[in-house]
């Protein structure tokens, strides 16, 4: 992936030669399409990740019938990769595709698509009713220079999972989630730590997280880069090399995803992990889909193959998402889906009315409870429906009480690849030196200097 989609109006400016040829046979096909369309109420394209695409199309349905024939929506499915998501939509709206209307987009893409000036800004009204119960964080994620471009839609976020009988009282910071790892390790015990190590997006969360839990920050909005100012970053760096070559540390962590580390624990290999919600449905999976439970383990903690009653389920447990600095809580960063509005729909007022019952609260609760992923409206937190299906809901909810978010910047995707480059492998970390080339390296993306690794 070379630079990013768009960048600073006051840099280079806006640019848009995104696939030139292609956006114009697109264009081409769009507008053959619109001419020999029938007559009828308004569609309104609702373009959405592949995940999830049962339950987006069933709050299309939905908000359709609300709708009482004034227009339909109708769900279209982008790809499941992240990066084809983004480059499919780019390709459109550089396009000019009025068959765009609503976009499901990552939280991460805000600050891009509303400097590219692919996104309709939220008119005031609408933004009111957007910001009204709609929880801190993810409303964040929906803004950029004080304007909100982004209605959130759903959410994520990591807390803390544990074996109780590995650690009866979880670690309320990373050194004393360290030092306990350590300390199972010299006695034989699982004891690794479980974090998303690879070389891709998740280990520039796992930075941020500590970066922002220390008082950090990459970069403002402005495009200042702050990530050398102070010690913050230093701290970050430090503890991703201890935690990468603790003893009983987990030897593949480098290339460890999300599932990897589900995996790690639910065969009793880990003591910990820091990690999203799905792990638990995941653990109380019955056989034969997989986890049911994990495996079996001895009287000591440790894996066995024979059946001893006793699983890692039993010992299964969630905390509050490791401190920093002692005392004062993480700021996790937060995940999820927005739902923007496109600049060339055709249909922006009904587009932006659309919006609104798309993330209402049956639709989040619905999303939340058959989809896996949180809601961003507070009060769905004390739905019961809600909490049965999140046992784990107050450390959820705690964690997006604190959140922090992704550095927001239309050179985003840009820094991320800079960050998961220089970061990878975590073990071979050396904090003052990281830092130091990573402030030059951020200063590059923002600048638009050349391409990123």
């Amino acid at each position: 992936m070379g630079q990013p989609l768009a960048t600073r109006r006051h840099g280079m400016g806006r640019f848009r030669s995104l696939a030139v040829g292609g956006a114009a046979l697109l264009a081409a096909t769009t507008i053959a399409a619109c001419g020999g369309a029938a007559a009828g109420p308004p569609v309104l394209n609702f373009y959405t990740p592949a995940d999830g695409a049962k339950q987006y199309a069933a709050a299309a349905a939905a908000c359709t019938q609300q709708a009482g024939g004034r227009y339909s929506i109708v769900q279209q499915t982008l790809p499941k990769s992240a990066d084809d998501q983004r480059l499919q939509l780019a390709r459109r709206l550089v396009a000019g595709d009025p068959a765009v209307d609503i976009m499901g987009i990552d939280v991460t893409w805000t600050a891009e698509f509303a400097e590219a000036g692919w996104l309709e800004k939220f008119p005031a009204d609408q933004a009111a009713k957007v910001k009204e119960g709609t929880l801190a964080g993810p409303l964040d994620t929906g803004t950029y220079q004080g304007e909100l471009w982004a209605a959130p839609l759903n959410t994520n976020t990591q807390i803390l999972w544990y074996r109780k009988d590995l650690s009866p009282n979880p670690p309320a910071t990373w050194d004393d989630m360290i030092a306990q790892s350590e300390a199972l390790a010299a006695k034989g015990l699982p004891a690794a730590i479980e974090v998303q190590g690879a070389q891709y997006e998740g280990i520039t969360v796992w930075f941020n997280t500590l970066l922002t839990s220390a008082g950090g920050q990459v970069v403002n909005e402005k495009g200042d880069v702050l990530i050398d100012q102070g010690d913050a970053a230093i701290k970050a760096t430090t503890i991703m090399q201890k935690v990468a070559t603790a003893k009983g540390a987990d030897p593949s962590l480098s290339v460890a995803k999300e599932n990897d580390g589900r995996l790690a624990m639910e065969a009793g290999e880990a003591a910990f992990q820091v990690n999203y919600p799905f792990v638990y449905a995941s653990i109380n999976t019955p056989p034969p889909d997989g986890g049911g439970g994990g495996t079996f383990i001895d009287a000591q903690g440790k894996p066995t193959s024979q059946d001893t009653g006793k699983r890692v389920i039993d010992e299964f447990a969630w905390a509050p998402y490791p401190s920093v600095i002692p005392g004062k809580p993480a700021t996790v960063t937060i995940g999820g889906l927005n739902l923007g509005v496109s600049s060339t729909s055709l249909h922006k007022d009904l587009a932006f009315e659309a919006v609104q019952c798309l993330r209402n609260r049956d639709n989040q609760l619905t999303n939340a409870v058959d989809g896996g992923v949180p809601p961003t409206l507070e009060a769905l937190y004390s739905d019961p429906s809600f909490q049965q299906k999140y046992p784990a809901w107050q450390a959820i909810k705690q964690s997006l009480d604190n959140a922090s978010v992704r550095p927001k910047t239309p050179a985003y995707q840009s820094i991320s690849i800079v960050l998961s480059d220089a970061l990878n492998p975590p073990g071979d970390i050396d904090p003052q030196v990281t830092v130091a080339g990573l402030a030059d390296q951020i200063r590059k993306a923002e600048n638009s200097e050349g391409l990123v690794p």
